[in-house]
């Protein structure tokens, strides 16, 4: 019987090893997703222990729970000056079952500067304090969309106390993104394009999703237009941080609108990584202090006809460079 044929030398040789792959990309300027690099504090942090409290971590990078402080009491400057590292390591810090008077939260912010007033959102016991009162008939707020507290301010707020009076059964969670882990997994070329740019922040277009025309119209002059670095350092740490949001960032200085609007899209994005964020369930006084210079929130509105009642008292920040 005659033996198959062997295949040649030259044949083998000449055959191709692995199929070849139809042409593939994805559009560019997309939100990365693989690997993250995830830096909690600058390179030069003097990582020490806590003194007088207990930080439990809930992210990677962000957001960390404090145990042993009862925040009706106040601060010495020892502790206060240990709360502000954590702030800044952490960017926000939680406090279960505080359950402060207005007054009381007012004082424990007022331990970081001036209190700030806002005449476009509901104000609660005092002018300086702010309240969130939704129910299924309620106003509609900022809920539903990443955002730094008012970006369209000349100085935007340092940071802001938060405190959750009622809770719906489910839901209402609010989440923070780290911004200087948004801006360091940029790609390098975007982050060399944007290290020096600056855009434009304006109340209007937040606000428009949820108050009319006539509304909006006599904040004109108290709110005009004002400009803001696109990566602002934080004037404690150092850290170069993303710096624009999508409730108040309108354009970028210098490029025309097309190509403004793709960059600002893609920068937009950033907020929406989870490996960049912390979300916090909220029983009724719960206390969420962050630093608006460093993250954006985003507020769940999923609980249907619930009612869900929070009252915010921001403090005073400096001009961003």
């Amino acid at each position: 019987m005659t033996p198959p044929a062997t295949p040649s030398t030259a044949a083998i040789s000449t055959a191709p090893t692995t199929p070849a792959l139809r042409p593939h990309r994805i559009p560019a300027d997309g939100l990365y997703e693989g690997p993250r690099v995830l830096r909690r504090t600058p390179d030069d942090w003097e990582d020490r222990p806590y003194e007088r409290f207990e930080v439990v971590p809930q992210a990677a990078t962000i957001g960390a729970e404090i145990h042993g402080l009862d925040l009706s009491r106040p601060l010495s400057e020892a502790l206060r000056t240990e709360l502000n590292r954590a702030l800044l390591e952490w960017k926000v810090l939680f406090f279960r079952g505080q359950h402060l008077s207005s007054a009381a939260q007012r004082e424990f912010a007022a331990n970081w500067g001036e209190l700030e007033t806002n005449p476009l959102l509901a104000q609660g016991d005092s002018k300086d304090v702010v309240r969130f009162d939704k129910a299924a008939a309620g106003a509609l707020t900022f809920e539903n969309v990443w955002h730094t507290d008012v970006t369209f301010r000349e100085r935007p707020a340092l940071g802001a106390v938060l405190q959750l009076r009622e809770v719906p059964p489910a839901g209402g969670d609010t989440m923070w993104a780290d911004m200087a882990a948004a801006y360091d997994n940029l790609p390098s070329k975007i982050r060399t394009r944007i290290n020096f740019a600056r855009a434009v922040h304006d109340y209007l277009p937040g606000f428009a999703r949820f108050y009319s025309e006539a509304q909006l119209a006599p904040f004109q002059a108290e709110f005009p237009p004002v400009e803001h670095p696109v990566v602002r350092r934080h004037p404690e740490t150092g850290r170069r941080m993303l710096f624009v949001n999508a409730s108040f960032t309108t354009r970028i200085v210098g490029l025309a609108e097309a190509e403004s609007d793709r960059l600002l899209r893609m920068l937009f994005q950033q907020a929406h990584v989870p490996e960049f964020q912390v979300r916090w369930r909220w029983r009724a006084g719960d206390i969420a202090f962050w630093d608006n210079r460093a993250t954006q929130h985003y507020a769940v509105n999923d609980y249907g006809a619930h009612r869900r009642l929070a009252e915010r008292v921001a403090i005073a920040g400096d001009r961003p460079y």
